[in-house]
């Protein structure tokens, strides 16, 4: 059954991402830096955030059991979010010699996903609490 849960909120994170990517690379289509995926990862990194401040009040490190956990927290939003394809983009952007756009880019994607992260998490926590 958890596989199952997992397989399903990795699915619609999966497709949740490729839609949402194309509606921002349709909105903005010659971005200095890779804006699709970063607003994607942004977005999921607010959610995750929202999700444990919300559900957990906590940052679990061993919730392997819980099935809304698997469903959202690794599913649904690790399929969302995705690393591989922000390094994928920031080696691009070197490629091209766009070092001004890696930085930026890179920064954005790590230190913001972090930062909204926290945000939504301390927030979400304290409206539990």
């Amino acid at each position: 059954m958890n596989i199952l849960l997992l397989a399903l909120g990795g699915s619609l994170g999966a497709v949740a991402r490729y839609l949402l990517g194309l509606l921002f690379m349709k909105t903005f289509p010659k971005p200095p830096i890779p804006i699709a995926m970063l607003i994607v990862n942004l977005i999921g990194s607010l959610g995750l955030g929202l999700f444990f401040g919300l559900y957990f009040a906590d940052i679990p490190l061993g919730a392997y059991d819980d099935s809304l956990y698997l469903f959202l927290g690794i599913g649904f939003f690790g399929a969302f979010t995705t690393f591989s394809t922000f390094s994928t983009e920031a080696m691009q952007l070197l490629r091209d010699k766009k070092t001004k756009g890696f930085v930026l880019y890179s920064m954005i994607s790590i230190i913001g996903s972090i930062f909204v992260f926290a945000v939504a998490f301390m927030i979400s926590a304290l409206m539990v609490s």
